[in-house]
C-alpha cells in the first residue's frame, strides 16, 4: 500500500511519525519547498509553543474560533494531555509557562522538528523536496492496466513526474488567495472562502508607535461597535500594536475585519479588568493621601513609564501638576483614555511563517472520527488545509497533532 501526505508541515510529518512501518507499506511526503516544518521552527519566537495546559475540552473548544463541530470530535482522541504524553515518550519533555502555553525545556523549536523527523526516518517515510502538486486524479476503475490497485490516486507535479498511491492525506496548510484551493474544489470538496487570522493592527502615523518596544502585561481590547473583546499583553510597534491581546482580538473577528477592509476602531483599556467606578475611587484615595504627590512621578496603576507619561501629555496634565490640584476635566479626561482609549486602525500586518489562515476545507465535508472526506474514500485532510483555526497560545499546534494523528491511524488501518 501507498500513502502519499502533501506537505511537510506540523500537520503532514506528525501524520507520518505516526504511520507504523510494515512491510508493503510506502509513506512518500512531498514538499513543495526546500524546507520541512517551518512554522514549527519559528513558533514562540524559535522556542515553538507545543500545545496548551488546558486538558478541559469544552474550555479548549472555547479557543478555538472556527471549527468547534470537528474539533469536538478530534481533541476527545488526542488532545493536549495525549500530545504530552507522545512527546515525552519519544524523551522531549515539555514545561508549562503562567499563561498556560506549553514549550520544550530546552526552549528549542528544533527538538521538536529533530524528534517528530527521527520518528519519520524510523518509520522508513520518503520526503521529496520541491514537488509542487499541481492535480490528483482518481484513477479509473476500467482501464487501469499497470496502475495502482482500484480506486488509487495519480498526483501531477509541477516538474512533470506524476506518483501514484492508494491513500491520499492532504496537510498543505492554509492558502491566502481562494483560486489556490482550485486543485481541491476539482476534487468536489467546497471552500470556506480564506481570510487572514492572528496578525497585528497597522495604526499609521499616530504618536503612540513613538512608544515602540513598550509591552503592557494586561491590558483588554475591544473591536468597536461589535461585542469582541480580549485581554491580555499588548506590545506596541512602530506599525501599530501586536502581542496576545491583538491576536487573539484579530483571530476571533477574522471574518468580521475582513468584510472592513480592515478599517476599523479598537477601544483600550489599559488597566485590564478595572472598571470606570474602580478608577474613580483610586483616583479620589490619591488625592486625600498623596495629594502633593506629582501626577507624573506617582504612577499607581504600574503601567510603564513612557506609556504613563504618554498618556498625561494626551490629556493635557503637564510635569508640575499634583494630584491634589488635578482638575476635574483633566481627571475625566484621565480615565478616558486609561479605559476607554480609542484607536483608528488601517490595515494589518502579518508574519510570512506565522500566518494562520481563516477558511478552507468545508467541516461537514470530513469525517473527524477518521479525517478522511465523506465525498471520496482514500482522500484525507489534516491541519490548517481545514476550515479551524485557533487563537495563539499553542491551539493551532494542537488542531495539527490532534488531526495528524487521527489520520495517521486510519491511513495505517491501526486505530
Amino acid at each position: 500500500m501507498k500513502v502519499a501526505i502533501i506537505g511537510a508541515g506540523a500537520a503532514g510529518c506528525f501524520a507520518a511519525a505516526n504511520i507504523p512501518y510494515r512491510d508493503g507499506v510506502e509513506v512518500a511526503v512531498f514538499e513543495k519547498t526546500g524546507k520541512v516544518m517551518q512554522k514549527i521552527k519559528v513558533s514562540g519566537g524559535g522556542r515553538c509553543n507545543v500545545t496548551h495546559e488546558c486538558f478541559d475540552i469544552p474550555e479548549l473548544l472555547t479557543r478555538y474560533p472556527r471549527g468547534r463541530q470537528l474539533l469536538r470530535k478530534t481533541l476527545y482522541q488526542f488532545g493536549p494531555q495525549q500530545t504530552i504524553n507522545w512527546f515525552e515518550q519519544k524523551g522531549v519533555k515539555l514545561k508549562t509557562e503562567p499563561d498556560g502555553r506549553m514549550f520544550p525545556v530546552t526552549d528549542n523549536s528544533q527538538t521538536i522538528i529533530d524528534c517528530i523527523w527521527q520518528e519519520m526516518m524510523h518509520h522508513k517515510v520518503q520526503v521529496y523536496h520541491h514537488k509542487s502538486v499541481t492535480t490528483i486524479e482518481k484513477i479509473p476503475l476500467t482501464g487501469s492496466e499497470g496502475k495502482v490497485p482500484l480506486g488509487g490516486w495519480e498526483l501531477s507535479f509541477a516538474d512533470g513526474s506524476t506518483y501514484e498511491a492508494d491513500k491520499i492525506l492532504i496537510t498543505t496548510g492554509g492558502f491566502p488567495k481562494a483560486e489556490q484551493y482550485k486543485w481541491l474544489e476539482t476534487l468536489g470538496h467546497t471552500i470556506q472562502s480564506p481570510v487572514p487570522s492572528l496578525f497585528t493592527f497597522n495604526i499609521p502615523k499616530h504618536p503612540i508607535t513613538e512608544l515602540m518596544g513598550v509591552s503592557v502585561p494586561d491590558v483588554r481590547v475591544k473591536i468597536a461597535g461589535t461585542k469582541i473583546v480580549h485581554e491580555g499583553a499588548l506590545l506596541i510597534t512602530h506599525w501599530g500594536m501586536s502581542g496576545p491581546a491583538i491576536l487573539k482580538t484579530s483571530a476571533v473577528a477574522a471574518r468580521e475585519l475582513a468584510e472592513r477592509h480592515y478599517d476599523f476602531q479598537i477601544v483600550v483599556n489599559w488597566l485590564g479588568n478595572i472598571t470606570d467606578g474602580e478608577l474613580r475611587d483610586t483616583i479620589v484615595q490619591l488625592r486625600k493621601e498623596q495629594g502633593k504627590q506629582f501626577v507624573q512621578h506617582k504612577n499607581p496603576f504600574n503601567l510603564p513609564r513612557r506609556l504613563w507619561e504618554y498618556l498625561l501629555q494626551q490629556c493635557g496634565i503637564n510635569e508640575s501638576t499634583r494630584w491634589g490640584e488635578l482638575p476635574a476635566a483633566s481627571q475625566n479626561k484621565l480615565t478616558a483614555h486609561l479605559l476607554q482609549d480609542v484607536y483608528n486602525v488601517k490595515g494589518k500586518t502579518t508574519f510570512k511563517e506565522e500566518f494562520v489562515t481563516c477558511g478552507g476545507i468545508t467541516l461537514d465535508e470530513i469525517d473527524p472520527q477518521t479525517m478522511q472526506s465523506r465525498k471520496l474514500s482514500g482522500l484525507y485532510f489534516a491541519g490548517e488545509i481545514l476550515d479551524a483555526d485557533g487563537i495563539t497560545g499553542g491551539y493551532n499546534f494542537q488542531h495539527a497533532w490532534s488531526s495528524g494523528w487521527i489520520a495517521a491511524k486510519n491511513l495505517s488501518g491501526v486505530t
